[in-house]
């Protein structure tokens, strides 16, 4: 998502773009568009859902928050979107853990 508008009032428009470049560089294709203060869902988010669709079908990684705007859409699973955010949750859970268990073991 590019950041995009003026102080106090964002819009950003969602592209598709290469994982090293800026958030507000080269893009490869723009994909739609989504307005967060718009109170109304369906005005709130324009969407390619076509080229959504290829681009994460070539394995284009989506945003965390891009991922929850095309759950939302029902672009992707829902039910997938969750899973994927409880194994997030997880993995940060064991590494807290281990990082815990070393600093318990220096100190000893």
């Amino acid at each position: 998502m590019s950041r995009h508008g003026r102080r106090n009032r964002p819009f950003y428009r969602i592209n598709a773009i290469e994982k090293h470049l800026a958030r507000n560089g080269k893009i490869i294709e723009n994909l739609g568009w989504y307005d967060p203060l718009v109170q109304d869902w369906d005005k709130a988010v324009s969407l390619n859902e076509d080229r959504v669709r290829h681009w994460l079908s070539v394995g284009a990684q989506p945003s965390e928050t891009v991922r929850d705007i095309l759950a939302r859409r029902g672009v992707i699973d829902a039910d997938q979107r969750r899973q994927e955010v409880e194994a997030r949750i997880a993995r940060k859970q064991v590494i807290k853990d281990k990082a815990a268990a070393k600093a318990g073991a220096v100190f000893s």
